[in-house]
């Protein structure tokens, strides 16, 4: 059995109260490795070394920190193989996915925030002839950014490459459910000499440690990604240290398909956007509105396409659906599927586990679903399924779907799909979502700001928006009269 270790004050080492939580490899429901369930000790452990290391990592040039971040992500990029197969143990997602999207989006985060930094600018304001006023941008202090299951390495460097771009020390704690990519990136931080004290990556529950690093006086912000209702938890926490929040939470994202739409494409896409990493993904859309002139045409191709998926071991570089990342989320699925059934909605393929041969009989498979008549009172339609479910809609015209897909808590991302100029920008500007595409999924720029509204989350990432958030911002005024 694999040991995983915590990474503090630049050295692996093991959990001072030596408790420990089982991983498992959900392709076949095996525990496979062992994470630390850290405590309190180990976090002031890490906050000690961090305030050591604090000043003078803050003080260092942009450069020095660039070039730094750029030898963890070429240590990556030499092992990419080794940190894609590491992944999809601990996720389940396919290895085609970890190997072209995961891992390559993790070395990109990294060099992306390294020269971000470089080009970021100050602000100047002249004041009538009398004065001039600039803002700096110094690093916070030590920060807490804590990372989900779903993308393990690819959002723990979203959100560490900026923090520590900018001179900030980082408190990081992965997801327990998929620990070992943060435990290999800890140990291309050693290789490169990450100076001490300068990234901690601490391992275990959000009971046992998430909430402690939350709680702690000296963690000056807060960056979080995972569901909803954790980061309700997390805000009221956080409020009452009145420390700097940013939440990535959950969505019930819609597709949104025109008549007039680019077909071929849009199918070809809409595959991919409802079942990529087995819907696991917070930006996938589990709810499909189809122009009623479309509606039956497209019924028919969905359903062909999506029973041409295969769902099999992870590992297979011809699987393209892999397994749910553990049985707690497995079995949550599955129950929302039987309260849609309940409801009397039509599964047009899926809508039950798959159970393979051979050694990944145990694992945690669903098959890719498609819901018709799905009661919109239902679990299904307004709670987020995090799986391979989606489920497809009637409108007539623009104004219905855009009551349609305004009428959900959530308010993260949504894609569009026409040819009509017109009703691509009147559509995507009456919707409230925090990112719209038209005419694609999941087409990301990292300088442009990621993040969602109402209960999909609190402030934005990405480019300037990570450096500000991670930043304090300091007015300078100088009087030349």
């Amino acid at each position: 059995m694999k040991e995983i270790l915590n990474y503090i004050n630049g050295q692996l080492i093991k959990p001072k109260d030596g408790n420990y939580i089982d991983v498992y490899n959900p392709s076949n429901g095996n525990i496979y490795a062992k994470c630390p369930n850290s405590g309190t000790s180990d976090l002031e452990t890490a906050i000690k070394s961090a305030k050591k290391a604090q000043y003078e990592w803050a003080n260092q040039s942009n450069e020095f920190r660039r070039d730094l971040l750029f030898d963890i992500a070429n240590e990556i990029e030499k092992d990419k193989e080794k940190f894609a197969i590491a992944e999809t143990i601990d996720n389940g997602k396919p290895i085609i996915d970890s190997m072209s999207i995961d891992i390559p989006r993790s070395i990109n985060n990294l060099k992306f925030y390294g020269s971000a930094v470089i080009n970021n600018s100050s602000e100047s304001h002249s004041l009538q002839n009398k004065a001039v006023n600039y803002t700096l941008r110094d690093p916070l202090g030590i920060v807490a950014c804590i990372s989900p299951w779903n993308y393990p390495l690819h959002l723990l460097t979203w959100k560490i490459a900026p923090a520590l771009a900018i001179g900030n020390c980082v408190i990081a704690k992965p997801s327990e459910i998929t620990p070992m990519t943060s435990y290999l990136f800890a140990k291309a931080c050693i290789k490169v000499g990450l100076p001490k004290g300068v990234l901690s990556i601490i391992h275990g529950t959000g009971e046992t440690i998430g909430d402690k690093i939350v709680r702690h006086p000296d963690i000056k912000a807060v960056s979080f990604t995972g569901g909803t209702k954790t980061g309700k938890i997390i805000n009221t926490a956080a409020s009452g240290h009145l420390k700097k929040v940013s939440l990535e939470l959950g969505g019930k994202n819609p597709t949104i398909i025109f008549d007039d739409c680019d077909y071929d494409k849009m199918l070809k896409t809409t595959i991919r956007s409802s079942f990529g990493n087995q819907g696991q993904i917070c930006l996938c859309g589990e709810r499909i509105f189809i122009q009623s002139s479309l509606y039956d045409r497209f019924k028919e191709d969905f359903v062909k396409e999506t029973k041409k998926l295969k769902v099999n071991n992870p590992l297979s570089k011809t699987t393209n659906q892999g397994s749910i990342v553990s049985r707690q989320h497995f079995d949550k699925i599955l129950t929302y599927l039987k309260s849609a059934k309940k409801s009397g909605a039509i599964f047009l393929t899926g809508g039950k586990s798959k159970r393979l041969n051979g050694e990944y009989a145990n694992g945690w498979y669903i098959e890719p679903t498609i819901i018709e008549n799905l009661d919109r009172n239902s679990q299904c339609y307004n709670e987020e399924a995090f799986g391979p479910v989606t489920s497809i809609h009637k409108f007539d015209k623009k104004e219905d779907v855009i009551k349609l897909a305004n009428e959900t808590k959530y308010g993260l991302a949504a894609s569009i799909w026409t040819t009509d100029l017109s009703t691509a920008h009147h559509v995507a500007k009456s919707i409230d979502f925090g990112i719209v595409w038209v005419n694609s999924w999941n087409l990301r720029d990292l300088r442009t700001p990621f993040g969602g509204m109402k209960e999909s989350g609190l402030g934005r990432e990405g480019g300037d928006e990570s450096l500000t958030f991670f930043s304090e911002p300091k007015n300078i005024c100088i009087n030349y009269e």
